[in-house]
């Protein structure tokens, strides 16, 4: 039987990541035991403590058959792991800051490009603006003909 699945990699999950709770959807008679056991094992950690949640499926309607159906639900557990350990599947990359040398004035926005919507109607001026250290983008849009 194989336990573990897949690791759930959302927002959320990765936001308790950083607490040392990792999210994991697990074999539907997998117990806790077995599942601490499991990922001790396989990612060479110390396991404290595993939350069990059922997710329920949730109905489906199709338009053209007029009919409903439910989707199959899961098991998804939390797994605990000791201080200073970790996952490497969980890790964020460390972003960089870039900063742009001689991009121009810091008072003037630089206009980077024009463009219109399929249908023509809408303009949307993409413009950079030098505030500061960091350049920002914003989006101005236009209405009109």
């Amino acid at each position: 039987m194989i336990v573990l699945k897949r690791p759930i990699i959302t927002e959320k999950s990765m936001k308790l990541a950083q607490s040392g709770l990792y999210v994991f959807e697990v074999d539907k008679d997998a117990t806790k035991p077995l599942i601490a056991k499991t990922v001790a094992e396989k990612f060479n950690v110390k396991v404290l403590k595993v939350k069990i949640i059922n997710v329920k499926g949730k109905l489906k309607q199709q338009r053209k058959v007029k009919k409903v159906y439910k989707t199959g639900g899961f098991k998804k557990a939390l797994v605990q792991l000791g201080k200073g350990q970790t996952i490497a599947m969980f890790e964020t990359p460390k972003e960089e800051k870039v900063i742009p040398t001689g991009v121009g004035t810091e008072s003037e926005p630089i206009k980077l490009k024009e463009k219109r919507d399929f249908l023509g109607r809408t303009k949307v001026k993409v413009e950079r603006t030098a505030v500061g250290a960091a350049p920002t983008t914003q989006r101005k849009v236009i209405t009109g003909k």
